[in-house]
């Protein structure tokens, strides 16, 4: 809701990574926020078969996740994540940090 209201952009939420990856498919959205941590299938499966598919692998990806691993930033990165966002972040600069992540990749 804070980035609807302090952006203007729609956001779109999924509570696990099929319904993500189903929301991608249809909605075709700019850029994914993806969580690590999710039930069923956590975000690297996720991203996995996001990037595997010819709908979805062209949107890009942003990772949330609590703790990352030098190891886990190479496979990250392997896979096209465009950043690693660690948690807890601030709420306040989610969309600043979204926009200038995005704005790196133009």
């Amino acid at each position: 809701m804070g980035l609807e209201l302090s952006t203007g952009w729609r956001v779109v939420t999924a509570s696990s990574g099929n319904e993500a990856l189903t929301i991608a498919a249809t909605h075709q959205p700019d850029v994914i926020l993806l969580d690590v941590m999710m039930p069923e299938m956590d975000g690297y499966a996720t991203l996995k078969r996001l990037k595997a598919s010819s709908e979805t692998r062209q949107i890009p990806v942003i990772l949330a996740t609590a703790k990352v691993q030098a190891s886990d930033q190479e496979s990250f990165a392997k896979l096209g994540v465009l950043a690693v966002f660690t948690k807890p972040f601030s709420p306040l600069k989610l969309a600043e940090e979204i926009t200038a992540v995005l704005e790196a990749q133009h």
